[in-house]
């Protein structure tokens, strides 16, 4: 019975790690070209998860919070010092402008959601 219960709780663990860290994986990129991109914050992840954008080109991303989960409200550009409250039901956008090409994580405050914003 205990070795039941262990395999159970490993195929749990294993299935979180799965969805908060390892879904987005391998799904494509949206492209930014001048106009905002809506990004829908929903059930432990931001979809689209991968943006990509031109060094230099201001970019509007509106995150459409549609989970009530504390850990969904706020949005963190963690190498771009930017940071903004999502409040649920809204659509709040993030201006930004990045001048460096590189690769820049954005996440909640706990780091559960994820994705990531590449700069050419």
């Amino acid at each position: 019975m205990s070795i039941l219960v262990n395999v159970t709780g490993l195929a749990l663990m294993a299935l979180i790690v799965w969805w908060f860290w390892l879904s987005a994986k391998g799904r494509p990129a949206k492209r930014a070209s001048g106009g905002a991109i809506d990004i829908v914050v929903e059930d432990g992840v931001y979809e689209p998860s991968v943006i990509e954008a031109e060094a230099g080109e201001t970019l509007t991303l509106r995150f459409d919070r549609r989970d009530p989960s504390p850990c969904a409200e706020q949005v963190i550009f963690h190498k771009l010092d930017v940071s903004e409250t999502l409040p649920v039901g809204e659509k709040t956008p993030v201006t930004l402008t990045p001048k460096t090409p590189g690769t820049y994580r954005f996440t909640c405050q706990m780091q559960m959601y994820q994705g990531t914003l590449i700069v050419h």
